[in-house]
Formats: C-alpha cells, sequence, structure tokens
C-alpha cells in the first residue's frame, strides 16, 4: 500500500523576535487537525545552552516540562495547548544538545578522522533530528527560533535549505513570519523591515511560500498588496496575525485567510470541510462570560516578566472558560510583601484592586521567600482561596511549622543548607549527583490520593499522573507534627514517600501540590484543580460581594462611623454572609 510522505512546514521569523512563531505554528497545526491530519511541531532553538533549565527566567521565560522529563523552550506549551498529539523531548532540540552529539560522536571515532565541519556534519544531525520529529505524523511544523541574519541561526537555516532538497519542494514549504510596524509620526504601518527580512531568508537561499505579517491592527489590502510586489509571494499568501483578545482566536483568523486550504494546496494536499466550532465557543465564552469576573493575585518574584508563567496564565484562561467567567491577574512581587508586610500590602491591594484568591507558583531561591510565607498565611487566616505550586506547596509547609506547629526555625534546605529544623530537604537519593539539574525531579509522576479529601473530590479517582520540576520535598520526619496541627497530606507518591498534596479541611479552598499541573491544561480539557479553584474564587468573590453590600447598608444607617476596608476580609464566615464591624 502506497505511504504517503511526510510533509514538512518550516516556519522563520524576521525583524524581530518573541513576534509569535510558536503560536503561528501551534495555531496552523489546529486547523490542519481540523482538515484531518495528524500533525506536530518542532522547535529548534539556536543558542548554545544544552537545554533551557538552567537559563534564567528573565532571559528566557518558562521552562516547560514534558511528560518524559524534558525541559524545554516555552513554545512546546503552545503546541501541547493546541494540538493532539504528545510532545516529548524529541520536539525541542538546541545548537547545545546538537554540537555536543557531533563532538561525542568525533570521540568515539565516527567520523573517521576526517575533519568535523558545519557542513556537512552540524546541518546533518539538525536534518537527522527533524525526521526524528516528525517520524509516524502526516506534517511536522518546524519552527526555527531567532531571527534571519542571526550568526547562530545560519546553521539550521542552511539544514532547512539541504532538507528542503532532499525531501522535495511539493513535500515542504516555508512560511516566514515578520513584523509590520506601525509609525506613529507617519501614521502608516511600514513593510521595509519586512522586505529586508525577505531578502535576507532569499540569500540564504530559502523561499517563503507564505508570508504571515504581524501587527497591531488588521492590515488593509493595499499593505498586502505591496508586501507581496516586493517579496515575491500572491496576496493570498500574505496573511496578517494581528492583535486578539485571546490567542485562541487565531486560528479563527487563519481560517478566514484561507491559511489552511493555501498551505494544503501547496502541499498537495486536498482541503476538506472543517470543524472549528470548539476553538469558536472558546472565544465566545472568553469574550462574553457568563459569570462575571474574578481577579487572581499570582504571588511571585518573575513578576517584571510574566511569560515566565505563560502555562500557568493559559491555565487559568482555560479554567475561566470552563467556569464561565473571565479572569484577572495581579501580579504582586513578593519582595514587596516582605517590606510592607502582608496584611498592608494586600489591603493596600483592596484600595485598588478587590482580589478573589491567592496563588504562589513554582520558583528556585531563597529571593522573596519570606513574603511567599506571609502571603501564605494570610490566605489560611483570612479564608481566602490558596493554591499553591511546587514551591506554593513548600512555602504552605513552612508556613504551617511556623505558626501552626510552634517550630520557629523552620525553612527549607535550598534556602539555608546548615539549617537546623529543615522542613524542606533534600532527599537521600537526590544527594549523590553533582551534575547541574541532575538533582531534579522531572516529568510525570504518580500520586495516589487520600479518600475524602478535597483533592479525591476535584480528580475523581483514586491515581493521578502529574508533570514536575523540583528539587527539595516535604522532610518526611516533621509529617506527623505538621498532621497533628491540621495539614492533611492528601496526595502521596504510591510508596507512600514523597509529598504531592497538601491541603486543610477547615478552609474554604486550601489546596498545594508539588507538581505542575498547569502543563497539562488544555483550552479543550481545563485542568480540574484549576477549574475546582476558580469555583472557589467565584464562591469567595459572591460572598464577598454581599459582605460589601452590608458595610454600605452600614454606612447608611449607623452614626457616621468609618468602618475599616479589612473588615471586608474573609476572616468572617463568608458562607454565613456574617459581617461584624470593626
Amino acid at each position: 500500500m502506497f505511504e504517503r510522505p511526510t510533509k514538512y512546514i518550516f516556519i522563520t521569523g524576521g525583524v524581530v523576535s518573541s513576534i509569535g512563531k510558536g503560536i503561528s505554528s501551534a495555531a496552523l497545526g489546529a486547523l490542519l487537525e481540523a482538515q484531518g491530519l495528524k500533525a506536530t511541531a518542532l522547535k529548534m532553538d539556536p543558542y548554545i545552552n544544552v537545554d533551557p533549565g538552567t537559563m534564567s527566567p528573565f532571559q528566557h521565560g518558562e521552562v516547560f516540562v514534558t511528560d518524559d522529563g524534558a525541559e524545554t523552550d516555552l513554545d512546546l506549551g503552545h503546541y501541547e495547548r493546541f494540538l493532539n498529539s504528545k510532545i516529548s523531548r524529541k520536539n525541542n532540540f538546541t545548537a547545545g544538545q546538537v554540537y555536543e552529539t557531533v563532538i561525542a560522536n568525533e570521540r568515539e571515532g565516527k567520523y573517521l578522522g576526517g575533519t568535523v565541519q558545519v557542513i556537512p556534519h552540524i546541518t546533518d544531525e539538525i536534518k537527522r533530528r527533524i525526521r526524528v520529529a516528525a517520524e509516524g505524523y502526516d506534517v511536522c511544523m518546524v519552527e526555527i527560533g531567532g531571527t534571519v541574519g542571526d550568526i547562530e541561526v545560519l546553521p539550521f537555516l542552511e539544514a532547512i535549505r539541504q532538507f528542503r532538497l532532499e525531501v522535495g519542494f511539493q513535500n515542504s514549504l516555508c512560511i516566514h513570519v515578520t513584523l509590520v510596524p506601525f509609525i506613529a509620526a507617519a501614521s502608516e504601518y511600514k513593510t521595509k523591515p519586512t522586505q529586508h527580512s525577505v531578502q535576507a531568508l532569499l540569500g540564504h537561499g530559502i523561499v517563503p511560500s507564505v508570508i504571515i505579517c504581524r501587527s497591531d491592527t488588521p492590515l488593509d489590502a493595499k499593505i498586502k498588496q505591496k508586501i507581496s510586489d516586493f517579496c515575491n509571494v500572491p496576496p493570498t499568501a500574505v496573511i496578517n496575525s494581528y492583535n486578539v483578545k485571546t490567542i485562541y482566536e487565531l486560528p479563527l483568523i487563519f481560517h478566514q485567510q484561507n491559511l489552511d486550504h493555501l498551505v494544503l494546496s501547496l502541499l498537495g494536499l486536498q482541503p476538506q470541510l472543517v470543524d472549528l466550532s470548539r476553538w469558536q465557543k472558546i472565544v465566545e465564552i472568553y469574550k462574553n462570560p457568563t459569570n462575571g469576573k474574578v481577579t487572581i493575585v499570582m504571588v511571585g518574584k518573575y513578576v517584571d516578566l510574566t511569560e515566565s508563567y505563560k502555562s500557568l496564565s493559559e491555565a487559568l484562561i482555560h479554567a475561566g472558560c470552563a467556569n464561565g467567567c473571565r479572569v484577572e491577574i495581579i501580579f504582586a512581587d513578593s519582595e514587596q510583601i516582605e517590606k510592607v508586610g502582608a496584611e498592608q500590602y494586600f489591603n493596600d491591594l483592596k484600595t485598588r484592586d478587590s482580589f478573589d484568591a491567592i496563588l504562589i507558583p513554582g520558583g528556585f531561591g531563597k529571593r522573596g521567600s519570606e513574603g511567599k510565607i506571609l502571603a501564605v498565611r494570610y490566605a489560611r487566616e483570612n479564608k481566602i482561596p490558596y493554591f499553591g505550586i511546587c514551591l506554593g506547596l513548600q512555602m504552605a509547609v513552612i508556613e504551617a511549622a511556623r505558626n501552626l506547629a510552634n517550630i520557629k526555625d523552620a525553612t527549607s534546605a535550598e534556602f539555608d543548607s546548615n539549617a537546623s529544623e529543615p522542613v524542606i530537604d533534600m532527599m537521600e537519593s537526590q544527594r549523590a549527583s553533582t551534575k547541574k539539574g541532575g538533582t531534579m525531579r522531572l516529568g510525570a509522576y504518580p500520586c495516589v490520593l487520600k479518600q475524602g479529601s478535597l483533592a479525591h473530590q476535584i480528580y475523581g479517582i483514586d491515581q493521578i499522573s502529574e508533570r514536575h520540576r523540583h528539587r527539595y520535598e516535604v522532610n518526611n520526619n516533621y509529617r506527623e507534627k505538621l498532621e497533628n496541627v491540621g495539614m492533611i497530606f492528601s496526595g502521596l507518591s504510591p510508596d507512600g514517600a514523597l509529598v504531592e498534596i497538601a491541603e486543610f479541611k477547615d478552609h474554604p479552598w486550601f489546596l498545594a501540590v508539588q507538581f505542575h499541573p498547569e502543563f497539562k491544561s488544555y483550552p479543550r480539557a481545563p485542568h480540574p484543580l484549576f477549574v475546582s479553584f476558580l469555583a472557589a474564587a467565584i464562591k469567595f468573590s459572591k460572598g464577598k460581594t454581599i459582605l460589601e453590600k452590608q458595610i454600605r447598608v452600614e454606612r447608611e444607617t449607623g452614626d457616621g462611623s468609618s468602618v475599616l476596608l479589612k473588615s471586608v476580609s474573609s476572616k468572617q464566615n463568608v458562607s454565613q454572609n456574617t459581617y461584624t464591624p470593626s
């Protein structure tokens, strides 16, 4: 039986980085899946680091983790959220990995004493990895990080030039994503950067079949025609990707411009009628929520670069759609909370923005940790819905140890290697490794849930699998003391040796997990923990609104004395709608 060859779509970028190549690739992949094709995506990063796991979030943004434990570029999160295919370590590689492999091969004598060069050895290894990622799929989208003109991108451009010759132009095409900037002084969009970018690409022997133009607002036909004239593509192949309220609208925008049919025809495939109702429903709920708005305070230390929490922000959006509400995120700097204290910080925040829940995400290092611990205590004592993720669980354990179990010096061995009370510590099995990142628990691990717990109620099953990215664990020597003061360890590893989930029973919604559930949340299947968390935030918001109305009545009918705003905090039993003036 004749087997159809895999088709390859190469996505390059021009003018500036962070232009949206990853989201464009993912959105196109979603359209191709809707056409009945089995699609996957690959990100090739030109930097020399072996992986992004040891790179600063300020430089690189979020590190996305796959089931098989690979620390990858954040664009792989977009691939998983838009595509049905399973993403793994073969879907992302760096120049560092390529050079590492080639040098190892040379040391083993695999090149028979020949001179090892960029061409053919580096380019051959790049092409080999592309084929590995594409195996078993109808279409493989290959995104090249960086921009045309970057020195480090050159071997990758040469590799895809060769690759297209090898597989045939009928089985591959190039899409170039570029910026069309709006110049305010001239009050018009300028196409010259796109023209120069395409010229640079042509200089490497790569001819783009489609140009995706990023812009703030939709481009008119004249601009598209100008790009067509100067860049040697038909006007129908000039696709506009403009700013939208939600990235999940992008497949619809591309489909409206016929991008999926254009790509299929260029690859010799027959377009089909597609059902995009799933994406239409997501966009409709996002734009027109039926359950109002909830505001989540995310307490972290990378708040100046919110891309550090990309999957987390998207998971909240997914859960918001599931609850029919819009989610607003306030990024709170944990170091600022340390300086002024939790009471002042959150009370000041309430005078500007009312909020409905507190979330502490993952992170590394001591900086800002005391502010996070203060935020946990504020949420616990004021009965505000709290969700701790990875480091957020560890902060919750330290807070409970200090303020409930009276272990005043409780801390993490990550913050103090000589700590007298390391309630968070490294397991013995991890200490042997001296390799950077070698002590990390990475990828999917099973977790057994405690019957009758909030976690078990949310998941509805006895055992789950979630992805991890952390080095330190709850110290088992302190588990009994913590349980005695009301902390419930509702999720454990199958052997009972590792704490995965902690919660408090006498709290409206207090849950902390050692893993990263945001990595397994999708618009088509929101993660149940986030769905439940937002449902609790909605309930808290409605109860808080009732209390605020009671305060207004007190102001109108009382003796004129002031009522402190801090009285609105949910120290009161919100479910009973009671209020006692301060």
